[in-house]
């Protein structure tokens, strides 16, 4: 796998060399596998690859390309286009990455891949003409805009760009309307796929255009059709109108490169498919085995998500200090350079007992099986050295409590930004108890756990702890595992487990998030007001702006949408924290509350460690953390109380 990542990035960065002036916009927006098996591995994978190989042909002289390739239900289908304000080298930027992507299909029969400058899609059967089907959807976000003026700008730009993308044989459109008054503007693009008729052409842009409205007031919004793409952004992402009768030069050099790569591109993708069989066949064995730690183990060593434990060592300097980003409880997290160039984060455990080797492995099986843009990703694990390990995509902004409970960090970290940090780690968590086959319950839920990439974008990280169980299950049974301060209390109490746990720690982390104080601060045997139960009072009294983090408003002007949009946070936050788990919403009813300004909210009933009787519950159970900190680290409960970083 690092040689074939090492490959790909020698190819985008020839590409890069000779690309003219533009942006491939290479982002990934949306991956659609389709659930039905492939018919057969012998026909199919070579099919596919030739597939490939004639498309990546055809991508050097065309924005476009359409290829059959085999017979009956082996038959690969492929459709790939560049968005038509792509220069030729841009395009094949994009397209490489498309081929590096899609792959992570296998071994369904068919799917579809949406880049902000792309797309590619395969079937076993001819879709070319569909405009429409059951994976069309929207994907809005960035930040909201309210002003009526850009939401009509909005509107009207749509409608001037489908009537221009309808006027031309390339079925392409784009258009820029300035927002009166403030002198911004909104920008927008559409185009269909060239193997429609006009007439579903224009289907699919009037419904593109209908359902793309419903992004708005979110300054960002696009719509992913069967047939079809549009965007509008507050941000200009169009490239400049390419000139005809371009260097001849840099055309001849880009299909050279092109020429000599693309054999053993192909060769790459055909080695990522046998990797990915692999990798399916240890997640599918991982999950109908047990905790039985030498089988396990055996299954990581042969498997393409094994690290050598002398790679990890190197890549870290032999653990050099230097390199150290965080300690706790289970283990040391260090940065690391592998050889291909690549940032990685190493969790290196401290032993390797039974219990914890159960959580190592429970944290492989479950974060390998999914994947969502607000969850870290797992690049692999070592077993066969004296640690176990973990090994995590390197995130340079580490984690969110280094903000929000920093004076001068939480700086950096104003209204709008930590906004779009909870809608990040809310849709994370939808995505985990509502979008995968089997529910998954993170269990540790808190700041030190939102991890932040480069662009402040949050990232759920540290699923040791996490379980998952079957949609006939109402609850599980199991020992006491979390952080004080973010344990729900039916949890602390019988340890009976739902969704509505991570409910609970999620609302404690939205009051910390607006309040920059951390719930369970106090290391004292004594009982004191916690976050919950201060914020209660304030909501009480309407005077819940009294104890809002100063740094909320530093760089921004404190206007009443910023301050309501705060106040709403913290509603949720106490609705989330209730004590009784029936009357917490869904983390997708939460999500509704949070981006939908009209969504009702009712109001919440008491939180639980409020009046004496319950703060006795809170006295017991810092008592029984007391106890645990001088038990054996075998012990099953895990209740910990100092403050991990994993990265």
């Amino acid at each position: 796998m690092e040689k074939s990542s090492l490959l790909i990035a020698s190819i985008a960065f020839l590409l890069l060399i000779s690309r003219s002036n533009g942006d491939a916009r290479t982002q990934v927006i949306k991956v659609f596998c389709d659930e039905e098996i492939h018919n057969d591995d012998t026909y199919f994978v070579p099919n596919y690859v030739q597939a490939m190989e004639i498309v990546s042909t055809e991508m050097q002289t065309s924005h476009n390309a359409t290829v059959e390739v085999g017979t009956g239900p082996n038959t690969n289908y492929v459709l790939a286009q560049c968005y038509n304000d792509l220069s030729s080298q841009d395009c094949m930027l994009c397209y490489a990455e498309t081929r590096t992507v899609f792959p992570s299909c296998y071994p369904r029969n068919g799917g579809r891949i949406y880049l902000d400058g792309c797309f590619m899609r395969l079937q076993n059967y001819s879709f070319y003409e569909e405009y429409t089907g059951s994976y069309d959807t929207i994907v809005c976000g960035n930040i909201t805009r309210e002003s009526v003026e850009f939401q009509n700008s909005t509107k009207q730009a749509v409608l001037n760009v489908v009537a221009d993308a309808l006027s031309n044989d390339e079925y392409f459109g784009r258009g820029e309307v300035v927002v009166v008054p403030g002198n911004k503007s909104v920008y927008v693009m559409a185009e269909c796929w060239r193997t429609l008729s006009p007439g579903n052409c224009r289907k699919c842009l009037e419904n593109a255009s209908e359902v793309i409205s419903k992004c708005l007031p979110w300054s960002e919004g696009r719509a992913l059709n069967t047939g079809c793409f549009m965007r509008y952004s507050d941000t200009n992402f169009l490239n400049p109108i390419q000139q005809t009768g371009g260097s001849k030069n840099k055309g001849k050099m880009v299909a050279i490169i092109i020429s000599i790569i693309s054999s053993v591109l192909v060769l790459a993708v055909a080695l990522m498919i046998v990797l990915y069989i692999k990798r399916y066949k240890y997640i599918q064995h991982m999950r109908r085995g047990s905790y039985d730690v030498e089988k396990l183990a055996k299954i990581l060593t042969d498997s393409s998500l094994n690290f050598k434990y002398s790679t990890i060592e190197k890549a870290t300097a032999n653990w050099d200090e230097s390199n150290k980003l965080g300690q706790g409880g289970f283990g040391t997290v260090y940065k690391g350079v592998l050889s291909d160039g690549r940032e990685i984060a190493v969790k290196r455990l401290y032993v390797n007992n039974k219990f914890r080797a159960a959580d190592f492995y429970n944290e492989v099986n479950i974060i390998s099986s999914v994947e969502h843009k607000n969850l870290v990703r797992l690049l692999g694990c070592s077993c066969s050295g004296p640690e176990s390990i973990l090994v995590y995509e390197y995130l340079p902004n580490m984690s969110l409590d280094l903000f929000i409970f920093d004076e001068i960090k939480g700086k950096e970290l104003n209204w709008e930004k930590r906004f779009q940090i909870i809608i990040g780690t809310t849709e994370g968590l939808v995505y985990l108890h509502e979008n995968t086959k089997n529910r998954i319950i993170h269990r540790d839920i808190k700041a030190s756990n939102i991890l932040l990439d480069l662009r402040l974008r949050a990232k759920i990280a540290d699923f040791g702890l996490a379980r998952s169980f079957q949609d006939d299950k109402s609850h599980i049974s199991t020992a006491i595992a979390g952080t004080l301060g973010y344990m729900a209390p039916e949890y602390l109490a019988h340890g009976q487990l739902t969704e509505k746990a991570d409910v609970y720690s999620f609302g404690v982390l939205l009051l910390e998030i607006v309040t920059g104080m951390e719930n369970n601060k106090s290391n004292t045997m004594e009982y004191t007001d916690s976050l919950i139960s201060t914020t209660w009072k304030h909501f009480q009294k309407g005077t819940v702006e009294q104890i809002f983090d100063p740094n909320l408003f530093m760089d921004i002007y404190p206007n009443t949408i910023f301050k309501k949009d705060a106040i709403k946070v913290v509603h949720v936050g106490l609705l989330c924290t209730q004590e009784a788990p029936s009357l917490r919403p869904t983390m997708s009813n939460v999500l509704k509350m949070l981006a939908k300004d009209d969504e009702h909210l009712p109001f919440p009933s008491n939180p639980p460690f409020i009046d004496e009787k319950t703060m006795e519950l809170n006295n017991i159970t810092k008592k029984l953390l007391h106890d645990h900190e001088g038990e054996s680290s075998s012990s099953i409960a895990t209740v910990s109380h100092s403050e991990f970083y994993p990265r």
